[in-house]
């Protein structure tokens, strides 16, 4: 009888301390992944931090020279330009709006060596160049070699940008008669102009421990 008795208590007791065990194994699972989900949080928090102090650094260009477009998340550079038709040459312009536009340039760069310079963190300048909507059919080709010339108008013909803008990408675009924003009414010359987009790039960001 007391064997039995026994038997049956040791029975009772490994079933019970398998029960146990196995809440205990899902409670540290649980933990372990509420701990993963912190750590994910945390690096999406600093994450997020970054990209605001990026983007309040970005609200210091001068908007004398730049008018920021909130819907399409553009600056506009904000000096008229008038290229003679079918010519990417900036010499089409006054030399009083192209002291203009290379002042734009400076101040550009200047930005630029202000936003946060960290090893995780790469920008994308991208020189984006528009065309008047007169259907012509080099239209595309012509806003990008626009833009070409005015690269090159600030940074020098085939520039080192990786010295002069460190951790900055620049990227030359044209969008032609199509892009966006564009401003009504649009009628030639209406729209013939330049757009900058900033975009960070920001890696991978590790927890700190």
């Amino acid at each position: 009888m007391m064997t039995s008795l026994f038997f049956v208590m040791l029975v009772l007791f490994v079933l019970v301390f398998s029960i146990m065990q196995h809440k205990a194994n899902k409670l540290g699972e649980t933990v372990t992944e509420l701990g993963e989900t912190k750590d994910s949080l945390l690096v999406a928090l600093k994450e997020y931090d970054r990209i605001e102090k990026i983007k309040k650094s970005l609200e210091n260009i001068d908007n004398n020279y730049f008018s920021y477009n909130q819907k399409y998340k553009k600056h506009i550079l904000n000096i008229e330009v008038r290229f003679d038709r079918n010519s990417a040459d900036m010499l089409d312009m006054d030399i009083t709006t192209r002291e203009k536009i290379r002042n734009a340039g400076k101040s550009l760069e200047n930005l630029m060596k202000t936003l946060p310079q960290e090893d995780n963190i790469r920008y994308l300048l991208v020189i984006e160049g528009q065309a008047s909507k007169d259907n012509a059919a080099i239209n595309d080709e012509l806003s990008y070699n626009r833009a070409i010339a005015l690269r090159d108008f600030w940074f020098g013909e085939k520039p080192d940008l990786n010295n002069v803008l460190p951790n900055c990408e620049v990227v030359i675009a044209g969008s032609g008669q199509y892009g966006v924003p564009r401003e009504k009414p649009d009628i030639p010359p209406a729209n013939q102009r330049f757009l900058i987009t900033i975009i960070p790039k920001i890696g991978e960001i590790e927890n700190e421990e």
